[in-house]
């Protein structure tokens, strides 16, 4: 039988069960107020907001980020003469090291390093371990509170704060979730960098993003890199370009090279940083768009026909030095193989001293093949 004590005993349980129950909190429309993109960069960079940096390697994505890091700690200008609040920065790398390749880049580009943070290791009682952006995202935060006003958290590779699969939507947006919080915990822009998947160069770039789509869903802006032909679109070599916005325009971008500047601090110390160029318009996929593998190779069979076209019209010559002219203009001896065989050029000994000589075939000479060819 059941007391009127043991019912008021019942009461308070279901009560104390109630209050520790999951409950979802519904925010009235009207009691918000509206608010504007708090930007870094204007159209690029944006505080409390996940932007991911992407390119093939060799394009300087790692640079730019210090670059950006640099400006940001400095209030140095930006391209198009923008001058960031000068902010702290975060910076977690698992590729670079950082006194002798980020260290640098940062004093190159002019960084204020007493506003710069390495992330280091995650001391636990009296032991200590790498930091893991998988996991330790929290204890990032806690860490960064105590730093004064933190305007940019680079994480690099961004697919390192991914606990399982990066190809899965669900497991890549639950693993960017914490990293999304601390940018919002802190004000902060978060700048991610990943990679370009190889041989999808004609592809929209927001798809060429290694891993699952959700990396490009979840970030607000994507920016791609790429290395163009000098002359192409710009002076520079490199072209930056917005993918995706998803909080301004997208498209167009900033022509960039480098240069190497030594260190006043180590004078035998080089470190790299980005020259900006001129904007440059256009859509993120043509900005962006790179030859495919079949297009890379006819392109190479061509330039290397008209190099062998070239160099034998007036004779024969020796294989080292055909060797020697090809090596200094970036051919690959497969595509000058591939070349001779499509221009049937002739190839016999000179002698016991002279090596090889390689000559063009009279009717190759007289019906002026192999200029330009295509496949």
């Amino acid at each position: 039988m059941t007391t009127e004590d043991d019912s008021s005993v019942d009461g308070d349980y279901s009560d104390l069960a109630s209050m520790l129950s999951p409950r979802v909190e519904l925010i009235q429309a009207d009691t918000l107020i509206p608010e504007s993109i708090r930007w870094l960069w204007p159209g690029w960079l944006a505080r409390g907001k996940l932007h991911l940096l992407a390119g093939a390697p060799g394009t300087g994505k790692t640079t730019i980020a210090m670059t950006l890091a640099a400006a940001i700690s400095s209030g140095s200008a930006l391209p198009c003469g923008h001058c960031p609040a000068v902010g702290g920065v975060l910076i977690w790398s698992g590729e670079d090291d950082f006194a002798d390749t980020l260290l640098p880049r940062l004093i190159a580009a002019g960084a204020d390093l007493s506003r710069v943070y390495l992330v280091g290791v995650v001391r636990e009682a009296e032991q200590s371990r790498a930091f893991d952006p998988a996991y330790d995202m929290g204890e990032l935060a806690v860490a960064a509170e105590g730093r004064g006003d933190i305007s940019l958290i680079i994480v690099d590779p961004l697919v390192s704060a991914i606990r399982g699969d990066s190809h899965k939507n669900a497991e890549v947006r639950r693993g960017l979730a914490p990293l999304v919080d601390l940018a919002n915990r802190l004000d902060a822009c978060a700048l991610g960098i990943t990679h370009f998947s190889k041989s999808t160069g004609a592809r929209d770039p927001v798809e060429r993003v290694t891993g699952s789509i959700a990396f490009s869903a979840q970030a607000r802006i994507v920016m791609g890199t790429v290395r163009k032909a000098v002359g192409e679109e710009c002076e520079q070599e490199f072209i930056l370009a917005r993918a995706k916005s998803n909080i301004g325009p997208d498209g167009g971008g900033f022509a960039y090279g480098f240069e190497q500047v030594p260190l006043k601090e180590s004078v035998d110390v080089t470190g790299s940083r980005v020259v900006w160029g001129d904007a440059v318009e256009g859509t993120a996929r043509g900005l962006l768009s790179e030859p495919t593998e079949n297009e890379s190779n006819r392109s190479a069979l061509a330039e290397a026909e008209t190099f062998l076209t070239e160099l034998l019209s007036s004779g024969a010559a020796l294989e080292q030095i055909i060797r020697v002219e090809a090596n200094s203009r970036g051919l690959s001896w497969a595509s000058i193989k591939r070349a001779k065989s499509r221009l049937k050029i002739i190839s016999q000994k000179g002698g016991m001293t002279t090596g090889w000589e390689w000559s063009m075939s009279s009717k190759a000479l007289n019906e002026g093949e192999g200029a330009h060819t295509n496949e």
